[in-house]
């Protein structure tokens, strides 16, 4: 009965969490719940290793709490890709713990189960490792074989299950086929990861998420734990879903983006195919602009989140309603470096919710916008991806900011997006650029907005 009322408030939890109005609300409801379900576990008849349990919970708990309360918003991509990675860990390390302990074979849906959870959790957990690289920046580029790399995966992926379903029919297996067995389940899982660059990202982690959930889920049938079983399924769908909403906002298939990424090498624009010139701003001639106008839409990208601008453009955008100004936000779903993430930031600066739109949302208001502010995005307000079938982001939905009547872009210098081609929005007519460090020339629109009155 606990475990039915604790899956109860998972739900109701997550259901709540598709409102940012009810986010908090859900998470200390689904937290109450994890706490009722792990507490209700120390009940099971003939339990042992209390005393390591009780350990376990502790470290892990206290490292938990100390890390996220010190982790920066800006900085919340890594330790989802780290925490998400754990969970896998845990799943797979379940397996290991159910398959060392095996007398007999398990060739039986709990010992398929147990194998592929192990397999799915120990590439969700390396694949979330080398995530974590490439969000901190440890990992700067994307990495495949010369030659055959899918295939490669293939075959990797079919002789890790070949070799798991070895270990479950032959029951006891030793400790060496089972290192094995984790050990090339682990580089299938980086052999995955590594060619996928980071405009791709957002869908890794969401994909990984998915994993996650499966791997638990499937051992919590192992284990005969409802609460697992639920739990598990209830991610990993969720964590699909989500995966497919976000693939559909870049309007690439999944199987894109895992075997054939835009890694931003091969992928740049011929010579000569980006017509115009680049076009400056000082941040005094973006103030006045920004002023004088009627309506102004902020496009926040991953430079916003690198500068930790979010409060200074808060405060940019308050300065422009209190001089009559109309300020919305517009927010691509692939934005930033995780799902949400742009949203996370800005709700963490005090942004209302009902200033914040999505791109169904606001895309039709931009032809009667007086001036779009863009601060660190690049990809998602590429015209390419509507005008160029020759592009690689070619049919991905985008934010249709090129169609308002001036376009301000603070960059931190002329590089590229993560798909590698230039942005032909920078060479319009009405764009202008304002190079720096976001926090910066936000600060120095705000100090110029304030002597205008």
């Amino acid at each position: 009965m606990i475990y039915f009322l604790a899956t109860f408030a998972f739900i109701m939890g997550l259901r709540a969490m598709s409102a940012p109005a009810t986010a908090v609300q859900g998470m200390r409801l689904a937290g109450i719940a994890m706490v009722v379900a792990v507490g209700a576990t120390f009940f099971t008849p003939g339990l042992h290793n209390l005393g390591w349990m009780v350990a376990a919970i502790a470290v892990g708990g206290g490292l938990a709490w100390i890390w996220a309360r010190r982790v920066a918003m800006t900085e919340m991509p890594q330790m989802v890709a780290i925490y998400n990675g754990l969970g896998g860990g845990a799943a797979a390390a379940i397996a290991a713990v159910e398959l060392l302990g095996a007398q007999t074979g398990l060739l039986t849906s709990v010992g398929v189960l147990a194998i592929l959870g192990a397999v799915i959790g120990a590439v969700a957990f390396s694949g979330s490792l080398v995530a974590w690289a490439k969000l901190d920046g440890r990992v700067r580029k994307v990495w495949r074989l010369k030659r055959g790399h899918n295939d490669v995966v293939l075959l990797l992926a079919i002789l890790t299950l070949g070799i798991g379903l070895t270990l479950g029919v032959s029951g006891a297996p030793s400790a060496g086929g089972l290192l094995l067995f984790f050990v090339l389940a682990l580089a299938l899982g980086v052999l995955v990861t590594l060619p996928i660059g980071g405009a791709d990202m957002p869908v890794v982690i969401s994909l990984l998420n998915a994993f996650t959930g499966l791997a638990v889920g499937f051992e919590g049938y192992v284990l005969a734990n409802p609460m697992l079983i639920v739990a598990g399924i209830v991610v990993g769908a969720s964590g699909t879903l989500l995966t497919l909403l976000m693939a559909k906002a870049m309007n690439r298939p999944i199987r894109n983006v895992l075997f054939a990424p835009i890694t931003g090498e091969a992928a740049e624009h011929e010579p000569g195919s980006v017509t115009g010139r680049l076009k400056t701003y000082a941040p005094t001639d973006a103030a006045a602009a920004l002023r004088y106008a009627q309506q102004v839409v902020i496009v926040p990208g991953y430079g916003m989140a690198v500068a930790g601008a979010q409060h200074k453009v808060w405060e940019m955008a308050q300065l422009l309603e209190e001089a009559g100004v109309t300020v919305k936000f517009a927010i691509h779903p692939v934005a930033g470096r995780m799902p949400g993430h742009m949203n996370v930031l800005l709700a963490e600066a005090g942004v209302p919710y009902e200033k914040i739109f999505d791109l169904d949302e606001i895309n039709g208001e931009f032809p009667q916008t007086d001036v779009v502010l863009v601060i660190g995005a690049n990809d998602v307000v590429n015209p390419a991806a509507r005008t160029n079938p020759s592009s690689p982001i070619y049919g991905m939905p985008i934010l249709d900011v090129d169609r308002a009547r001036e376009v301000i872009v603070i960059k931190r210098g002329q590089g590229r997006g993560y798909s590698g081609i230039e942005n032909e929005l920078f060479y319009r007519d009405h764009c202008h650029l304002v190079y720096g460090n976001a926090h910066e020339v936000v600060a120095d629109i705000i100090a110029e907005l304030k002597t205008m009155g």
